[in-house]
């Protein structure tokens, strides 16, 4: 009976594992992304920044869907934990972030959520504005990948997103108003290799 058991748990840690491979198989990051992500697993990622031309380049570029494979990759993993010692790095610290900002064109942001209690960090697979709701509204913003830059921009008070949720992959949708409703606009933006300073007026160093 031991040995049974030794075998049916061999047997399970076996197919665990080919689990886990066949997981990190089936996800759509390549290899550059892959070796971004392992090379910076558990740290802050440098940012992409409109310094560099290549830089500057790639957040033009349009990212790419996430699929239900690639949320339980260990790459999904291991990236949203760096996006978020990214955007809390102190030295350089953040309200939200995308990940083409740190060099990953894929459909994900990270929003800290500061019209809920703790204000905590909620990350977003493939998220759209489907609805807005009232007028624009102009406030100063900043950017990450814009350093030592404030603009002011028109966006709506109020919207309406569809994302899939992170943990089923379910559709979901959200009403979101406020300097929220800001940010998330200004990271859905990021996806579309849109940045603030497209919309801004009145861009002046800090």
């Amino acid at each position: 009976m031991k040995n049974l058991r030794l075998i049916f748990s061999i047997a399970t840690i076996i197919l665990a594992s080919v689990a886990i491979s066949c997981n990190d198989r089936n996800h759509t990051f390549n290899d550059i992304e892959i070796e971004l992500i392992d090379k910076y697993k558990n740290s802050i990622m440098p940012l992409k920044t409109i310094n560099q031309e290549n830089d500057s380049l790639f957040l033009r570029e349009i990212s790419e869907a996430l699929t239900k494979e690639d949320l339980t990759s260990s790459y999904f993993a291991d990236l949203t934990n760096s996006m978020l010692l990214t955007v809390n790095n102190p030295e350089n610290e953040g309200v939200g972030i995308a990940a083409p900002q740190v060099g990953i064109s894929k459909q994900l942001i990270a929003v800290q959520r500061i019209d809920k209690e703790g204000e905590p960090f909620e990350f977003y697979v493939n998220p759209k504005i489907v609805s807005t709701i009232g007028e624009k509204e102009t406030g100063g913003e900043g950017c990450l990948s814009v350093p030592n830059k404030r603009g002011e921009v028109e966006r709506y008070k109020k919207i309406v997103i569809e994302y899939n949720n992170i943990n089923n992959f379910e559709l979901k949708s959200d009403t979101i108003e406020g300097f929220t409703a800001v940010i998330f606009q200004h990271e859905i933006d990021h996806l579309n290799g849109i940045l603030y300073i497209d919309r801004a007026e009145n861009i002046t160093d800090k």
